[in-house]
């Protein structure tokens, strides 16, 4: 299968014409092994052949063919784009946010090429090309059409006033300065092959074919000339800004949860000291709140003394019953009762040894739902009854 290459005029006539498709461009077919096989001009329009787009391979003009080189030292691929980013951002004129740029990869030399032109330009080449059957399959500057000479030598081409050199297969360049660019190559002693009529002295002269012979680079412009491609990027944005806002939502709510959270801790650690200083007959603090309204209703009743009550049955439940360390999940106190209410995951245990111990210390234990209840033994009056009259007895 043939390929075609197009040498583009410059892009500003080519939009701005009435007839685009009218305007006439040098082609050339290469076959598949990249031998010239047809050169000649014809309108842009006539270059399809039937109604399946043709694939084509797009040379800028040198006016258009805005190609340079810095040189970066050994940096990642992401950071050889922001470090290109940041020096094209010093070799461009205008906004740097309207063009597309464009670079290679980093060389032997450390020598990085890169290239731009205007958004709004590339997306009009575009879609030109698509209304003349065309599909672009690159887009590259001048230079890169030529043929890549030997090591050590560089071969030349004239294109309407501009002189067009390539070194290798990653380096070109447009120079405007035919003369001094001739005289500089001289002085250094490089050979030089020249494409075209009229060759300099010193110049090998090379077919006019070979114009068109070069061996593409790995990069180009092709991306920001993609009509449909601009649609899709700007889905592509929208959906990345939707993510993005998801995600700045989601993170949100996770720091202002967890700012919740430690304030709660916070104040229930307030709350904790809080009732420890106005309560402090109270040996441990569990449920604050609970506690200190337990607290208030037995000195509002006239109570005789709950809290010795409510201490030893708190004592006597934490050594009694240290199963339920870390399980309990509320207690309450009231009429000489304490009520324990576990975790609804937490096993009873099956031990009744430690019931015997609270009973024989004069207290009595029962089971309630999900819980037990603690308070004194009921005939623990009566004993104490029984041993008063024995002793009176006698």
């Amino acid at each position: 299968m043939s390929r075609l290459r197009i040498a583009l005029p410059p892009l500003a006539e080519l939009i701005a014409a009435e007839a685009p498709l009218a305007c006439p461009v040098d082609f050339a077919r290469l076959d598949r092994s990249g031998r010239v096989g047809e050169i000649g001009r014809c309108p842009l329009g006539q270059l399809a052949q039937g109604g399946k787009p043709v694939p084509v391979e797009c040379f800028l003009h040198p006016l258009d063919s805005l190609l340079t080189h810095i040189e970066l030292p050994q940096l990642p691929a992401a950071r050889i784009k922001a470090a290109v980013d940041c020096a094209a951002q010093a070799l461009i004129l205008g906004p740097s946010e309207q063009m597309h740029v464009a670079h290679g990869t980093r060389d032997a030399q450390g020598q990085v090429a890169l290239s731009w032109l205007p958004k709004t330009a590339l997306q009009a080449l575009g879609r030109l090309l698509a209304q003349a059957g065309l599909k672009l399959q690159g887009l590259y500057p001048a230079p890169y059409a030529l043929p890549v000479p030997p090591p050590g030598q560089a071969n030349l081409c004239l294109l309407d006033g501009q002189l067009l050199l390539r070194q290798s297969s990653g380096q070109g360049s447009v120079q405007p300065l035919v003369e001094e660019t001739l005289e500089q190559l001289r002085a250094s002693g490089c050979e030089v092959g020249w494409i075209g009529d009229a060759a300099p002295p010193v110049c090998q002269l090379l077919p006019g074919e070979q114009r068109w012979s070069g061996p593409l680079p790995g990069w180009g412009l092709h991306a920001g000339a993609l009509a449909g491609g601009v649609k899709v990027q700007g889905w592509g944005r929208a959906l990345g800004c939707c993510a993005l806002a998801v995600l700045v939502w989601v993170v949100g709510l996770n720091l202002y949860a967890a700012r919740e959270a430690e304030q709660g801790q916070r104040l229930k650690a307030q709350m904790s000291q809080r009732v420890k200083q106005v309560f402090p007959q109270l040996p441990v603090v569990l449920n604050p709140l609970q506690q200190a309204r337990q607290q208030l209703a037995a000195q509002q009743s006239g109570a005789a003394d709950p809290t010795q009550v409510f201490s030893r049955l708190l004592q006597q439940a934490g050594s009694a019953m240290p199963f339920m360390v870390g399980s309990v999940q509320s207690l309450s106190f009231a009429e000489d009762r304490l009520q324990l209410e576990l975790l609804p995951d937490t096993p009873k245990s099956a031990d009744s040894a430690w019931q015997g111990a609270l009973t024989q210390a004069g207290y009595s234990v029962r089971a309630e739902g999900n819980g037990w209840s603690l308070s004194p033994a009921a005939d623990e009056p009566a004993n104490v009854a029984d041993n008063t009259s024995g002793v009176e007895d006698e």
